[in-house]
């Protein structure tokens, strides 16, 4: 495993194989996000995005936390969006939605706590493993803001109206089994295991085809966004017309007649 040092209160990236884990590096705040950690989300993303030797992506947070939000000292000043003069998102929503644009899986490996801004990048992931410690909270309720729209969508697509309402406004944590229960986590594991399951899973991820699974994280994006039914169409046929030449069709079909595990080569669309 290679890793690329940067200090404290920075967003770390460490390479294992083809799963790269991008990491929330402010232990001493219990990884709160600092303006500057939001802003490097963006270009993070797009060099994970160009190297093709990264076929699925953790991200965690240092130590015993996944993270504790936005730095509250400035969380205005990180809220804040200069093209409107608002604080509606601002370099949290700009974080929040490029890791969601994405194109390959992403983990959201939580443990510890995971609560504001910690849960908007959870959310944001394609799955959520928990460990029985994590700890939830959308906590906006309880320093007098109104939480930014991108993560109050994507909370109302995930858990439903009623909870959203519940944690938006009564700020209250849960555990990790309430989570499951209410939709926030895909699934709990037990805290002595979990990052070595966290690993596992990534690379059982990380070895399926690419080419199915970017294609079908679009196309579920689409429907969770309620795209239009021409919208969803034009994206499945530009899918199918993919696996037309990907060529991991081909080597699926013959790995399976022959009883062998497929080694898939597809690594990004043809026209990207």
């Amino acid at each position: 495993m290679s890793a690329e040092p940067a200090p404290t209160g920075q967003l770390r990236i460490e390479r294992s194989g083809t799963v790269a884990t991008v990491i929330m590096d402010n232990p001493e705040m219990r990884n709160a996000i600092t303006q500057g950690m939001w802003q490097q989300f963006t270009n993070v993303l797009a060099e994970l995005d160009a190297d093709d030797g990264v076929k699925v992506v953790v991200l965690r947070g240092a130590g015993k936390h996944f993270s504790a939000g936005a730095d509250i000292a400035s969380v205005q000043k990180i809220l804040h969006d200069p093209a409107t003069g608002h604080s509606d998102g601002g370099d949290i929503t700009v974080a929040e939605d490029a890791l969601a644009k994405f194109r390959k899986p992403t983990i959201a490996a939580i443990d510890g706590y995971c609560v504001g801004g910690g849960w908007q990048i959870a959310g944001a992931c394609d799955i959520r493993l928990a460990s029985e410690r994590a700890i939830y909270g959308v906590t906006p309720a309880k320093i007098g803001i109104v939480y930014p729209l991108s993560g109050i969508k994507r909370l109302v697509q995930l858990a439903g109206p009623a909870t959203a309402k519940y944690l938006l406004l009564t700020g209250d944590f849960v555990n990790a089994a309430q989570a499951l229960e209410l939709g926030l986590a895909t699934k709990v594991i037990a805290t002595d295991a979990f990052w070595p399951e966290v690993h596992s899973f990534a690379l059982r991820l990380a070895g399926r085809s690419q080419f199915s699974a970017q294609g079908h994280k679009a196309l579920v994006n689409a429907i969770g966004a309620a795209a239009s039914e021409a919208q969803i169409a034009e994206l499945s046929n530009y899918w199918q017309g993919q696996m037309a030449v990907s060529g991991d069709a081909a080597i699926g079909v013959a790995a399976f007649l022959a009883k062998e595990t497929p080694h898939f080569t597809w690594l990004r669309p043809q026209d990207s």
